[in-house]
């Protein structure tokens, strides 16, 4: 995930090893994982997406982040780390470590793809959201919702720069200033992040200028 900010005089990369962890099916030992991510708090990224507090039947690959965490050497480092939460309930045993600086909502503008990926309705998500908004709040973390589905669906759910812009316009509304577009499926071509730049990023300049926004994908397109 490369994030832009200020107004582009800054550029920051965000690295994911959780996302292409989960995606294993063999379980990768918990060890292995302490010393990947410790390597990766050597790099310099800004911040790490490294685990996630969610169901371990869900998610298995995931269900150590704990231990890993344990584990970490941040005594070096100015990388910060991001973790995944689906639910309150993985906010609230997210939030009760120090070490985790931001907590990561997977949104999607897709009502079919929120179903599979969260068991809920986007208006279900709604109200999740405003939930772990107020642990952020209580615990002092910062949100990162991650806008599922930005570039398109193979669902058949409608999509258009319109939808993209009026649910970054809900997470404005709510306080919510760190937002990824998101690749989720890996279906983004240069022409369609063109696109969706292009008609979205003039129409929130100047409402959103403390606003950062990030685009994360499966691909490297950037």
């Amino acid at each position: 995930m490369v994030l832009f900010c200020k107004q582009m005089r800054e550029v920051k990369i965000i690295e994911c090893p959780r996302d292409a962890m989960q995606g294993i099916e063999s379980f990768i030992e918990t060890s292995d994982k302490i010393k990947y991510i410790n390597q990766l708090l050597k790099v310099g990224f800004d911040t790490l997406d490294f685990g996630s507090f969610v169901s371990p039947k869900a998610i298995p690959q995931m269900r150590d982040t704990a231990e890993v965490l344990s584990k970490l050497n941040l005594s070096t480092t100015q990388t910060q780390l991001l973790a995944i939460v689906a639910n309150v309930r993985g906010a609230k045993d997210a939030a009760i470590f120090d070490e985790i600086a931001y907590l990561g909502y997977p949104f999607s503008i897709s009502e079919t793809f929120q179903m599979r990926n969260t068991n809920a309705t986007i208006e279900e998500s709604i109200e999740v959201l405003d939930d772990i908004q107020n642990i952020c709040v209580q615990r002092g973390k910062s949100l990162v919702v991650y806008l599922s589905m930005g570039f398109g669906n193979p669902y058949g759910d409608e999509w258009n720069v319109e939808i993209c812009a009026k649910w970054v316009e809900e997470m404005h509304k709510k306080g919510i200033h760190i937002l990824a577009l998101s690749d989720t499926i890996g279906i983004a071509n240069p022409e369609s992040i063109a696109y969706l730049y292009r008609e979205l990023v003039p129409a929130l300049k100047g409402n959103y200028s403390n606003n950062k926004i990030a685009q994360k994908g499966k691909r490297s397109l950037i």
